[in-house]
């Protein structure tokens, strides 16, 4: 079999073990079961300690630059270093 046919099944078969993935899509605003009364904001400055904790576990600094100066990489599909 070749390379790009071996591909393929790959690609369906991780299309058909995500389709039964338990999904459901919710607005940052609507209150869920899972949310335990939190809202949004409260959520996400959850989220905030997570990063400072992780920055400092692994011992650098948060980087700080507008979005602007964000670091990106665009990688383009089959490009050999992706």
């Amino acid at each position: 079999m070749g390379y790009h046919l071996r591909m393929e099944d790959e690609a369906a078969a991780r299309r058909a073990a995500r389709a039964n993935w338990p999904i459901r899509e919710a607005r940052l605003t609507d209150e869920t079961a899972d949310s335990n009364g939190l809202t949004a904001d409260e959520r996400l400055a959850m989220m905030w300690e997570l990063v400072v904790q992780a920055w400092a576990v692994a011992g650098r600094a948060i980087p700080d630059y507008d979005r602007a100066h964000t670091p990106v990489r665009r990688v383009r599909r089959g490009d050999p270093d992706a």
